[in-house]
């Protein structure tokens, strides 16, 4: 089966993290596959190779894409990895909109009746959740999945994209500081709900690693 991206090559750092919730459960070994899923489509957008190239298939040096690579995956629209976040998480998102939403009513109107899933890493995770919100305000059965992802909006979003239809899957790191940034106690706040991932370092995860909190 052949599937179409829109990638976001976005640069960004990874120092961040987040701190386990109360009342966790586990995670199914079905929604670990599509955690492994997700994270390689993210992955996929820090590759040199996949940039300025759409209708190219995606390709990833060290192999951290395979699973992208094995379903023929092409992109319908690239950005150059120059862009960066100093403007914002929203300016960000919207220096980007414009080119992307056309590249998604494109696709949906070729493809009626697929989901939409939209997935970044870090800042892109920022970036992602923003453009999740817009697609289902705009009619698109949307599903999000972020990893590592910084604390974007106040309660008043958090709480909007939470309860918003589609699901939303925010995967974060015992040792991942980015999570915690930028502070509580400054006015801002996570989208909900939240997996947990409690092995240490690079070691290889299982789905009795994941708990979740809503």
């Amino acid at each position: 089966m052949l599937f179409k991206l829109v990638l976001f090559s976005l640069l960004c750092f990874s120092w961040g993290s987040a701190s386990p919730l109360v009342e966790q459960r586990d995670v199914n070994p079905g929604m670990l596959s599509m955690f492994h899923l997700m994270k390689q489509y993210a992955d996929a957008a820090y590759c040199q190779e996949n940039n300025n190239s759409p209708g190219d298939k995606v390709s990833c040096h060290f192999n951290n894409c395979p699973l992208v690579q094995a379903a023929n995956t092409t992109t319908l629209l690239e950005f150059e990895n120059g862009c960066t976040a100093h403007w914002g998480f929203w300016t960000s998102w919207v220096a980007a909109r414009g080119p992307v939403l056309q590249a998604i009513r494109t696709a949906a109107a070729i493809n009626p009746g697929f989901r939409i899933v939209v997935t970044g890493h870090s800042l892109g995770g920022a970036i992602a959740s923003l453009a999740a919100a817009e697609l289902r305000n705009n009619g698109y059965s949307t599903d999000l999945y972020t990893f590592g992802a910084p604390r974007f909006g106040d309660e008043a979003l958090s709480t909007y994209i939470t309860t918003q239809p589609g699901g939303n899957y925010r995967v974060t790191h015992y040792n991942d500081p980015v999570p915690r940034v930028p502070p509580m106690f400054v006015g801002y706040a996570h989208i909900s709900p939240e997996y947990y991932i409690s092995t240490p370092g690079l070691a290889p995860v299982a789905a009795a690693d994941i708990r979740w909190t809503s």
